[in-house]
């Protein structure tokens, strides 16, 4: 039942011990002891077959003894009677324990059994709490009691046992020699539970597994003896709610062979693995591993042995050979458990066997033959040569500008996606050098270095080429001993040359062969146990416990690329290390208790270097002696520079696992530069953090200048990134697979994989600072950090994190910290928005503790109004909406809403609307849902404009192809559309119309045609209704010059100006249309100016009978008499954009150099098809300029004619002869003033345009003459304007004449039938005066002339504002 093998050898037999339990008398405890016998050096059970011409051939001395398989035979010796059956086997050097169930414990000799044995009864054994209290004779409790299981701990000298009652204790012999009369125990207290044992010699733990499913790990304190708790590995209920306390009793415990992480198993089954200090890592009882895809629970494997195979890459596990038999019952179930042998594959951090990588910012995991890296693409990040000088320099990462800010920040970048590099390790190393012990990388994460049994390789990412050894003789003759490292292009080995049985320092470079000819060998004088390099440093730690420095420096004088190494310092360290397998790794690092500033010599805080060391978990730290007289480095010759003696150690921290320095810096992030950085098991993470007087003050002298701050962690740290603020780790995910194979063992395990993982860590930090009342340390680190895309968040993880830790307290909190907190978050800009996010992902119950910290949210959300910060006033407004009445909501709401509207947020508008709609419909609680249905007016004034086509210029058909879209197509699922619903008449709906009317005001006022406009299209406002209401009042221009100067300046309008060549123009010949200009030479009668009627009108839709035009009755003779006549001489002299043959000629404005639009869009030409052969002349090139100058943007021109359309419909004549002035259009001024005869139209409406034309007159002659051309060019109209009698024209007088054409007013634009009904619901239309009343047609008659306006003009546009 037990076997236990002795002393190993090669040389000589070695005997094992047997229990049988199949022997007739195994009861009575027999030991059979073994002699196992070598056969003759020709007699091998297996060989290795390799390829023909392989150069894996016999080519080492020992060869057979190291490749084959020997055949061995046993012989049988005298056996031991015990007369007691046996509980245990425990192999020593020189003896064997065993403890019988009589409760002794028996010493057997391995090598003379005939001089007897050596017995000890238990109850002769003292036992106390501690080895200093007095031992008072024997322990009468355990009289027949016997140990139930033991493990002998090396690094501890003495026996961890599990006695049959529970009872946990340590048995340690008090000489050197194990005796049966110099034994003395320890208890560990308040433990009765206890099942089995196991121990960790590496980091002097002891584990016990317990009835109740616990482990408890217990350490030997060094100064009383005393056996004290470490810490627990237990199942959480947070974690494990179905199972945590169903588990059973434990019943084994196994540390893998690197002593860096455990494996539990219990009687109910499953699989449990916790890294030395109790992070727990997997857990087989819970998730995917516990359920099937369908939900069904499955039962664990019970397992009744397990055993780690070599290096840990294995995990064997042999079934319990009791029948449990699968729960779909299928035949053959019991058999499969009962012979089921698994094996677990696992993959572990480099970190674990060579630490040396500590300083590195990648993970780097590898398994038994491959290895994964978290770099990123290695063509985007190798960014240097291999040849570079800065690769040659041999300067520290300091001195090489690529080391310290791409490196970081593509780390950064490389956090967003899951995949790792998986690299697969050479198969032709594997073969002979199975398995992989080391591994290493280099500081840009593009090399990677491994090492197994025998020899190293190494690996380019960017060639993605392994380089081997070519001689294997020299492959073989070297194995790794203290690990690997990379120091800039050289890979550092501590190894052991089996030809000179030395042991040696080597440095291979990167680029040439692999071979020892290129390499640097330096002899070592005792065995090296571990390496790391810092900066140009090598450290090692040796076996007798000494620590010795090399420096390296590469040779420049030699062919080949090569470094010399030199002895710099030995260090003893026999006086604090007891044993050398102890030192878990060894750190050369900047790090020290004194910040520069206290230093006597400033120039020494680069290189005051000192020494971490991790003695089983306990972090001692060695600085350099500062205390004697300091000489400066310029004062000593470089070469008998001597180096400072160290301090005594000083213990930093315990329960330590790694341990993370840079050697890099950066003066803008020095707190995090500088720090330590602790993994610390299930305690988490601790950061020795430095400490810095602000501004260069002097420091308090009753200020520490370190601080250790301990903070939890959800994920498994393995590197940390300095700049970054980041912890990267790995975590083991799962995918549930259903087999073909359901009955079988490894179905019970679902599909595993390896998933990269980081988390943020600066927000405990701070919080920790601000604990302790180092606020100004915390803002100093905040603010170095503040570029950090992921700040806003940390510091809403700090808010948060409290938050909820103190609202949901029981107890009073006497101290609480959410006010300090608060004030500190208040520090940065972010402040607002930070809180405001923190209280929507926050429960609603902990706002009152939240605001009675940070401030009321009224005056938050005011702050947010003055800061100009809408959309964050938007998310107070929900907060305001639940804890306010509804009346407070609704005052902020429109604070918010006027604020929105007039900066022109059109999204935050639409969404107010909806929120003030919710307040009034009593949605208190919630915002309102999206309604799915809307009218088809929802967009109200604005949609009439949507599918017509106006022009741009005089003549739609000198237009050529495409069409323009001002706007952006609207859907407003939730905007003010609402307002015209069912509820139309509700108080909330004119309340939002009031405020929407109020703002519609408030730009007219300030003649922002522009703005008024976006606020019509982007909210649905009835722009045409509500100023045909407003017509007489805000709709009024009472000052025409200050509104044409508004205009200009709103639509980047250039003032026009007078042409050079005005008095003659050169352009003649047909070849260019005439100029407005060349016009203006004629006298001008009033039948030439009649002539200039538009002949862009588009086609007419019948007018409805409430558009205020109807009452006009008829129009003038002389209007009647121009649309009768063609007008070719005025519609040549607009410019128009020219589509020619494909191709586009232009001659571009100045002015449309402020638009942001196209060639299309903002080019204007004058020219024909011939503009490619014509050759014009300075004096005609300077013309056509001259005329486009006096042309604004193509955007704002179709905005104007928006605009003009908007406002003759609404019936606001001054408004349309602003715009016919704007834009120089006398068609536009001669319609208005043929309306002016309307007795529709009141006096105070033609008294403003006269008063206003002719204050333009005086101040262009005055100010502008650029406007006297078309001034003089309208003069006939403004005549007339001057004989319009005050009092009314009676419609009388025009009825014959515009009778015919009542149903076609030129130029006006009329939605059709379905826009119209809504687009103009709230307009009043005027009364109807005689016999034109009687010719408009009731709505329902409009569908018949829809078929006028389908057919657009070939180069017309769909006109819509943007």
């Amino acid at each position: 039942s037990f076997i236990c093998p002795a002393r190993i050898s090669r040389s000589q037999p070695f005997p094992l011990v047997l229990n049988p339990s199949v022997f007739p008398r195994a009861a009575n405890g027999y030991v059979l002891l073994f002699d196992i016998i070598g056969g003759s050096d020709e007699k091998y059970l297996y060989e290795p077959v390799y390829p023909k011409g392989s150069a894996r051939v016999k080519v080492t001395p020992g060869y057979k003894e190291e490749q084959c398989a020997p055949a061995l035979t046993l012989e049988m010796k005298k056996p031991v009677d015990l007369e007691a059956p046996i509980s245990c086997l425990q192999t020593l050097q020189e003896d064997l324990l065993v403890a019988t169930a009589d409760g002794y414990l028996h010493m057997l000799h391995w090598d003379s059994v005939s001089n007897g044995r050596r017995a000890v009864n238990l109850c002769t054994i003292p036992f106390s709490l501690d080895l200093q209290s007095s031992r008072g004779g024997p322990c009468l409790d355990l009289d027949g009691v016997h140990i139930r299981d033991m493990e002998y701990c090396t690094t501890l000298d003495g026996f961890a046992v599990v006695f049959d009652d529970g009872r946990l204790g340590f048995i340690t012999p008090t000489a050197n020699r194990l005796a049966t009369d110099q034994l003395q125990g320890v208890w560990a207290a308040d433990v009765s539970d206890g099942t089995c044992v196991a121990v960790n010699n590496k980091y002097r733990l002891m584990a016990f597994g317990c009835a109740s499913g616990s482990v408890l790990v217990y350490m030997i304190d060094s100064s009383t003896g005393s056996m004290q708790l470490s810490h627990k590995l237990e199942l959480t209920p947070k974690h494990y709610p179905d199972i945590w306390n169903k588990t059973g009793p434990v019943k084994m415990i196994r540390w893998s062979p690197d002593c860096s992480v455990v494996m539990v198993t219990w009687d109910c089954g499953g699989l449990s693995l916790w890294s030395v200090f109790g992070a727990h890592l997997i857990c087989t009882l819970g998730e995917d591993f516990a359920y099937r895809s369908d939900g069904t629970k499955k039962e664990p494997l019970k397992i009744s042995s397990m055993s780690w195979g070599v290096e840990g890459y294995h995990l064997w596990v042999i079934g319990s050979t009791d029948a449990t038999p699968v729960p779909d019952g299928a035949e053959g179930d019991e058999k499969l458990q009962q012979a089921g042998i698994l094996q677990f594959q696992f993959i572990k951090s480099a970190l674990t066997v060579n630490p040396c990588t500590s300083n590195q910012e990648q993970v780097l995991l590898h398994g038994e033959d491959r290895l994964y890296l978290t770099c990123g693409d290695p063509t985007q990040a190798h960014s240097v040569p291999d040849k570079s000088p800065s690769r040659d320099s041999g300067g520290s990462p300091l001195r090489r500008p690529s080391a310290s800010t791409p490196l970081s920040q593509g780390l950064s970048t490389l956090l967003g996606h899951k995949h790792w590099q998986v690299v697969q390790i050479h198969s032709t190393y594997l073969e002979t050098n199975w398995p992989i012990r080391f591994a290493a990388i280099d500081w840009s994460g593009q090399c990677v270095a491994v090492a197994g049994r025998r020899g190293i390789a190494h690996y380019s990412l960017y060639t993605r080429k392994w380089k081997l050894f070519g001689n294997v003789t020299q492959e073989q003759n070297m194995t790794v001993t203290g690990g690997l490292t990379w120091w800039n292009d050289f890979v550092v080995v501590a190894c052991y040359n089996f030809i000179d049985r030395q042991e040696e320092l080597r440095l291979y470079v990167r680029s040439s062969n692999l071979d020892n000819a290129f390499a640097s060998v330096t002899k070592l004088h005792a065995d090296t146990l571990l390496l790391n390099v810092f900066r140009n440093v090598v450290i090692l730690f040796r076996a007798d416990c000494s620590i010795c420095l090399y420096s390296i420096e590469r040779r420049h004088n030699s062919p080949n690329p090569s470094a010399s190494v030199e002895l710099l310092q030995e260090v003893s360290m026999s006086r604090y290390i007891p044993h050398p397998g102890l030192v878990v790794s060894v750190t050369l690092t900047s790090v020290r208790t004194e910040t520069g500033i206290t230093l006597k010599a400033p120039q020494q805080a680069c290189s005051a270097e000192s020494i971490l060391l991790n003695l089983a978990g306990q972090l001692i730290m060695l600085q350099r002696d500062r205390s004697g007289p300091q000489v400066r480095e310029k004062d000593t010759p470089a070469n008998q520079t001597k180096l400072l003696p160290f301090c005594p150690p000083v213990v930093l921290a315990q329960c330590v696992e790694n341990v993370w320095t840079t050697c890099r810096s950066n003066r803008k992030k020095r707190h995090l530069m500088e720090a330590l950085w602790l993994s610390c098991g299930e305690a988490g993470m601790k950061v020795w953090l430095p400490l810095f007087p602000r501004d260069h003050r002097k420091p308090h002298s009753f200020l520490s200048r370190r601080i250790m701050l301990p903070f939890h962690i959800n994920i498994y740290p393995l590197t940390v990134l300095f700049e970054d603020a980041l912890i990267l780790g790995a975590s083991n995910e799962t995918v549930l697979f259903d087999g073909p194979g359901s009955s079988s063992l490894e179905a019970l395990f679902p599909f595993c994989t390896v998933e990269r993982t980081s988390q943020i860590y600066l927000h405990h930090i701070l919080r920790q600072l601000l604990v302790r009342n180092l606020g100004e340390q915390a803002l100093m680190l905040a603010q170095s950090c503040a570029m950090l895309p992921y700040f806003p968040h940390v510091l809403e993880l700090m808010v948060h994190v409290v938050l909820e830790e103190e609202a949901t307290s029981r107890e009073p909190i006497p101290d609480p910290l959410l006010p300090t907190v608060a004030k500190f978050v208040t520090e940065f800009p972010l402040f607002l928005q930070t809180i405001v996010h923190c209280a929507r992902k926050t429960e609603y119950a902990l706002w009152n503790y939240l605001f009675a910290a940070v401030g009321n949210p009224k005056d938050l959300f005011e702050e947010c109004l003055m800061a100009q910060d809408l959309d964050t006033a938007a998310s107070y407004l929900i907060i305001l909406q639940n804890m306010e009445v509804p009346a407070v909501s609704r005052q902020h709401a429109t604070l918010l809403f006027n604020t929105a509207l007039e900066q022109g947020k059109w999204d935050l508008c639409r969404h107010m609307i909806r929120f003030l709609k919710a307040i009034g419909s009593g949605e208190s609680e919630t915002p309102p849902s999206t309604p799915t249905t809307q009218e088809q007016s929802s967009t109200g004034g604005f949609e009439f404009f949507r599918n017509r086509s106006i022009s741009l210029s005089q003549s739609a058909d000198s237009i050529a192809g495409g069409k323009f879209n001002l706007q952006k197509t609207l859907s407003v699922p939730s905007g003010p559309g609402e307002r015209w619903c069912k509820d139309s008449d509700s108080a909330e709906n004119l309340y939002i119309d009031v405020m929407l009317w109020r703002h519609a005001r408030h730009l007219l006022e300030q003649v922002r045609l522009r703005d008024l406009g976006c606020f019509s299209a982007q909210l649905g406002f009835e722009l045409i209704g509500w100023l045909c209401r407003e017509r007489m009042r805000v709709a009024r221009v009472d000052d025409f010059v200050t509104a044409l100067k508004c205009l200009h300046k709103d639509f980047l309008w250039p003032f026009p100006v007078i042409p050079a060549c005005s008095i003659n123009s050169p352009l003649k010949n047909g070849r260019c249309r005439p100029v407005l200009s060349s016009r203006l030479l004629k006298s001008q009668s009033a039948d030439s100016l009649l002539n200039s009627d538009m002949d862009t009108t588009p086609p007419q839709v019948t007018t409805a009978n409430h558009r205020w035009l109807d009452g006009l009755g008829a129009v003038s003779k002389e209007l009647d008499s121009a649309s009768s006549h063609g007008a070719p001489q005025t519609q040549e002299a607009f410019l128009s954009p020219l589509i020619n043959k494909g191709e586009e000629y232009s001659i571009g404005s100045a002015t449309d150099l402020t638009e942001t639009s196209s060639m299309v869009d903002g080019d204007w030409t004058m020219v024909d098809e011939n503009f490619s052969t014509l050759s014009l002349s300075q004096s005609e090139l300077e013309h056509i300029s001259m005329e486009l100058a006096n042309k604004g943007p193509r955007k704002s021109q179709v905005q104007l004619r928006y605009l003009l359309h908007v406002f003759m419909e609404a019936g606001c004549l001054e408004w349309c002869v602003l715009i016919g002035l704007i834009l120089r259009d006398a068609g536009v001024i001669k319609q208005v003033v043929g309306f002016l005869d309307s007795p529709e139209v009141p006096s105070e409406t033609v008294q403003s345009i006269r008063a206003g034309l002719i204050a333009v007159d005086l101040w262009a002659s005055s100010d502008c003459l650029g406007y006297k051309p078309f001034l003089s060019l309208i003069r006939p109209q403004l005549l007339k304007l001057m004989e319009v009698p005050v009092e009314q024209v009676q419609p009388e007088a025009f009825q014959p004449a515009g009778a015919s054409k009542l149903s076609e007013p030129p130029l006006l634009l009329l939605p059709r039938a379905e826009d119209a009904r809504g687009a103009v619901a709230s307009a009043h239309p005027l009364p109807l005066d005689g016999p034109a009343g009687a010719n408009a047609r009731p709505l329902d008659d409009t569908p018949q002339e829809e078929p006028e306006e389908e057919p657009l003009e070939e180069g017309s546009y769909d006109c819509t504002l943007s």
